[in-house]
């Protein structure tokens, strides 16, 4: 699955984000979902998380 419909993503979900400074390199970090910052159901690039270590991206893989 991939991270761009709001309703597939958890909170508790091991999650694979991009984060803002690595989006260039497409570099991803695993964590689990703290709190869900997107608020419509859906976005193009993917619903923005927080992470339980406390990093901020975006979803592109829901593991």
């Amino acid at each position: 699955m991939n991270g761009s419909i709001r309703t597939d993503i958890k909170i508790g979900s091991k999650v694979m984000i991009v984060q803002k400074q690595d989006q260039s390199s497409g570099k991803l970090t695993e964590g689990i979902v703290k709190k869900i910052l997107t608020n419509s159901p859906n976005h193009p690039h993917g619903i923005k998380v927080m992470l339980e270590s406390g990093s901020v991206g975006r979803v592109k893989v829901i593991l």
